[in-house]
C-alpha cells in the first residue's frame, strides 16, 4: 500500500499529491476499511465493562486510517474527477454503506454505549456531549431495531449509497459533456470580459472559437447579457436539463428513476425508526425540530418575496414588449432584462466594476477580515497540490499554528459544479493533537491567458466570502475529539459562519480598501461603490423566490408519504404557492445535488434561510457597538460559535453569544423585502 495515503509527508502534513495514484486506492481503502471494522469489533466485543475511555473515546480514532484515506480519495474525485476515479466511487460507496450498516446498527456497541451513557452526568462536558451524540447517532441508525427491520434497514442503507453516487455522476457528466458553441457573428452586445471567458472556457477544451459551458460562474452573465433572445433559451434549457433524461448524456444520466426510489427508500427508512415521514425524522436534531416550524419561516418569507417579484416581472415584462415581443416573460429572459433594468434604475454598470474585482483583491479582503476579525495571519505555502490551480498558505496568530489552508478556485471540465468547503483533516486535542487542513473550491471562470488576472462577479466575490466563512468554523475550532471539530454541528446552524462572513464583503471600509482596479491601483470609486451596493438588492424578489421554490418543494418531497412521480410532485407543490412561471426553482429536481446526492440537505435545504436569521441578527451584533470589527463582539463569536464546533446544541451556542433568539425582520431588512 502507498504509505503516502495514512502518512502524509508534505510540507506541513499535508499530503503529497504528486506521490499518490488512482490505483494506490483501491488496495488502501481495502486495508484501512478492515482496520477499521478491526478496531470497532475490538471496541465491540470487548470483555471489560464499558467506560467512556473503552468506548465512546476509542470509536472516535477507531476509522482515523480510513479517514485519512477516504478523505483524499473525495477531495481528488470532486475537484479532478475521471473515469477510474468515478469507477471507485462506485465500488467503495455500496463498500462503506455496509460497514455502516454493520457498526451502525451494532447491538453491542449500542448496549455498550447506552452503558455509558446512563452514567455519564459525572464526565466532563464534552465527554458527556459525545457520548449523547454517539448513542443518537447508533439509535438514528438502526441499532436498536432486529430481525427483519434490521435486515431490511441494511438493504435501505447500501442502496442509498449507490443511488446517491450515480445522481451526483449523471450531473457531473451532463455539466461535463455539454457545450454551446457560439458564432462570432451572435456575440454582438456581450461585453468584452464575458467573451475572453468563452474563449477561455473554449481553450480549456481544447476547441477554437468560444463557448458556453454549465459552469454557474459562465452560463449566468451570458443569460444577463446575451440580447440574442434563442440563444438564451437553448443556453439555459440546457442548463436546466442536467440529470433530467435531456442532458448532454441523454437517457443514460436520467436521474428521475433515481429520485424515486430515493424518496421511497428514505421514506420506509423513517417509518422503520417509528417517525411518520422522513422529514419528521430529519428535523429532529436540528435547531428547527419539526416540518411546521421550517414551513412556518419559509412562509414568512414567501409572500414578500413573490409580491416583489410580481411587482418586478411587470416592468421586466413591459421591457420585453418594448423589444417587439408579444409572449410571455420566459425563464431565459428574466436575468437579461433584470440586468438591464438593474443599470436603469440604479445607473449601475457590472462591466464598470470587473476591473475591481479580481481574485487576488477579493483574496486579499477575505484575509484582511479574517485577520481584523481573528488576529490571523497568512503565508503563502509552497506544496504538491492536485492542480496548478490550487494554493496552499499557512495560517498562524501570534505564531503559532491554527491551520492549513487550500483554496481552488477555478472551473474545470472535471471538477464538481458549484462551490464548497470540505477538511483533509480536522481539528482535535487527542494525543499530541491535530490542526485542522481546511480545502474552499470554486467554480470561478478562469484568465484567458497565463498570467492575466481573474475577474469575479459580484456573486462570485459573494461565494468567496462565504466559503472562507466555513472555513473559520474549522480553523478557529478547539475542542478535544473530532466527531464535534469545526463543521460538525446541526444542519440549519453550519450555515451561519458563512453566511455571516459575507456580511464584511458588502462593508465600505473592505472594499475600499481592497477593491482596486487591476491596471492603475486606483481603488472602486465610492459612487460606483454606493451603486454596486444597492444594485445588490436590485433583484431580491427573484432570488428569494428561486431559493424558496426549492427550499419548500424539497420539504414537501420529504413530508408524508412519497411521491411516485417527483416531478408532477413538483409541479404541484409549485401551483399550490402559485410560483410565478417565470422563475423556476433553483435547483430543478433532477439535478437538486444538495438533497440527492446524500442526505446532508435533505428536508433541509431550508437550512441557508434558517441560519440567515441567525447571521442578519449576529451581524447586528458588531453593528450594534459602531465597529463592525469590534475586538470583544470578535472574541465572543469565536468563544461561543466558532470555536466549540458541536461540543453543545445549536441553540446554546447561539444564545450564549446573543442572548436571545432572532426574528424573521432583519432578513427581511437585509434582502431589501422590508
Amino acid at each position: 500500500m502507498n504509505p503516502e495515503l495514512t502518512r502524509w509527508t508534505g510540507p506541513e502534513g499535508l499530503p503529497r499529491f504528486d506521490l499518490i495514484a488512482d490505483d494506490d486506492f483501491a488496495p488502501a481503502f481495502d486495508r484501512e476499511l478492515a482496520a477499521a471494522e478491526a478496531a470497532m469489533e475490538a471496541i465491540a466485543a470487548n470483555p471489560e465493562p464499558p467506560s467512556f475511555a473503552n468506548t465512546v473515546a476509542a470509536m472516535e480514532t477507531a476509522e482515523d486510517g480510513l479517514n485519512r484515506v477516504l478523505s483524499i480519495f473525495y477531495t481528488l474525485a470532486n475537484v479532478d474527477s475521471n473515469p477510474a476515479r468515478e469507477a471507485l466511487q462506485r465500488d467503495f460507496a455500496p463498500r462503506l454503506a455496509a460497514y455502516n450498516s454493520k457498526t451502525g446498527m451494532d447491538p453491542r456497541l449500542y448496549a455498550r454505549v447506552r452503558a455509558v451513557a446512563a452514567t455519564a452526568d459525572h464526565l466532563p462536558p464534552e465527554d458527556r456531549r459525545i457520548t449523547e451524540l454517539a448513542l443518537r447517532g447508533l439509535t438514528r441508525s438502526g441499532a436498536g431495531l432486529d430481525g427483519a427491520a434490521r435486515d431490511r434497514m441494511a438493504e435501505i442503507r447500501a442502496r442509498m449509497a449507490v443511488l446517491t453516487t450515480q445522481f451526483s455522476q449523471n450531473v457531473l457528466a451532463d455539466e461535463r459533456d455539454y457545450v454551446l458553441p457560439i458564432p462570432d457573428d451572435r456575440l454582438a452586445g456581450l461585453p468584452d470580459w464575458l467573451i475572453a471567458s468563452l474563449r477561455a472556457a473554449a481553450k480549456a477544451r481544447g476547441l477554437n472559437g468560444q463557448i458556453v459551458t454549465l459552469n454557474r460562474s459562465l452560463i449566468v452573465p451570458f443569460l444577463e447579457h446575451a440580447g440574442d433572445r434563442a440563444l438564451r433559451e437553448v443556453a439555459f434549457r440546457a442548463w436546466t436539463a442536467r440529470g433530467s433524461g435531456q442532458g448532454a448524456g441523454g437517457a443514460a444520466t436520467d436521474n428521475l428513476p433515481l429520485v424515486a426510489e430515493i424518496l421511497a427508500l428514505r421514506h420506509e427508512r423513517a417509518r422503520l425508526l417509528g417517525y411518520a415521514d422522513f422529514a419528521a425524522y430529519k428535523l429532529e436534531p436540528e435547531m428547527a425540530g419539526s416540518a411546521d416550524r421550517v414551513a412556518e419561516l419559509l412562509s414568512q418569507v414567501w409572500e414578500p418575496a413573490r409580491a416583489r417579484a410580481s411587482a418586478d416581472e411587470a416592468r421586466l415584462t413591459a421591457m420585453l414588449r418594448d423589444d417587439g415581443v408579444n409572449g410571455a416573460l420566459e425563464p431565459w429572459d428574466w436575468r437579461h432584462y433584470a440586468e438591464r433594468l438593474r443599470r436603469q434604475d440604479h445607473d449601475f454598470d457590472a462591466d464598470q466594476v470587473k476591473p475591481y474585482l479580481t481574485l487576488d483583491a477579493m483574496l486579499g479582503a477575505m484575509m484582511d477580515v479574517a485577520h481584523r476579525l481573528f488576529r490571523l495571519e497568512f503565508q503563502p505555502l509552497e506544496a504538491p497540490l492536485w492542480s496548478p490551480d490550487a494554493r496552499a498558505w499557512r495560517i498562524t496568530r501570534d505564531g503559532r499554528l491554527m491551520a492549513i489552508f487550500v483554496g481552488d478556485y477555478f472551473a474545470r471540465p472535471s471538477k464538481r459544479s458549484g462551490a464548497w468547503c470540505s477538511s483533509l483533516q480536522v481539528q482535535h486535542k487527542i494525543g499530541a493533537g491535530q490542526r485542522p487542513i481546511v480545502v474552499n473550491v470554486c467554480n470561478f471562470t478562469p484568465p484567458e491567458a497565463s498570467g492575466a488576472p481573474a475577474f469575479l462577479s459580484w456573486d462570485d466575490a459573494r461565494t468567496l466570502f462565504h466559503e472562507f466563512g466555513h472555513a473559520t468554523h474549522h480553523i478557529l475550532s478547539d475542542v478535544t475529539w473530532p466527531s464535534i471539530s469545526g463543521t460538525s454541528v446541526a444542519q440549519d446552524f453550519v450555515e451561519l459562519p458563512s453566511q455571516l462572513y459575507e456580511h464584511w464583503l458588502e462593508q465600505p471600509a473592505v472594499l475600499d480598501a481592497h477593491a482596486r482596479h487591476y491596471q492603475t491601483g486606483e481603488p472602486l470609486p465610492a459612487d460606483l461603490r454606493d451603486r454596486l451596493l444597492a444594485a445588490g438588492k436590485a433583484d431580491a424578489g427573484f432570488s428569494t423566490t428561486e431559493y424558496l421554490e426549492s427550499a419548500l418543494v424539497d420539504l414537501a418531497f420529504h413530508r408524508g408519504d412519497p411521491p411516485a412521480d417527483p416531478l408532477a410532485a413538483q409541479g404541484r407543490a409549485l401551483a399550490d404557492l402559485a410560483a410565478p412561471a417565470a422563475i423556476p426553482m433553483r435547483h430543478a429536481t433532477p439535478h437538486f445535488s444538495h438533497v440527492f446526492s446524500g442526505d446532508s440537505y435533505a428536508s433541509g435545504y431550508y437550512s441557508y434561510m434558517w441560519s440567515e436569521v441567525m447571521d442578519a441578527d449576529a451581524f447586528a451584533a458588531f453593528q450594534e457597538t459602531g465597529d463592525i470589527f469590534d475586538p470583544a463582539t470578535a472574541r465572543r463569536l469565536e468563544e461561543t460559535i466558532l470555536s466549540k464546533g458541536g461540543s453543545a446544541p445549536a441553540d446554546q451556542l447561539w444564545l450564549a453569544f446573543r442572548q436571545r433568539m432572532p426574528g424573521v425582520d432583519a432578513l427581511l431588512r437585509g434582502r431589501g423585502l422590508a
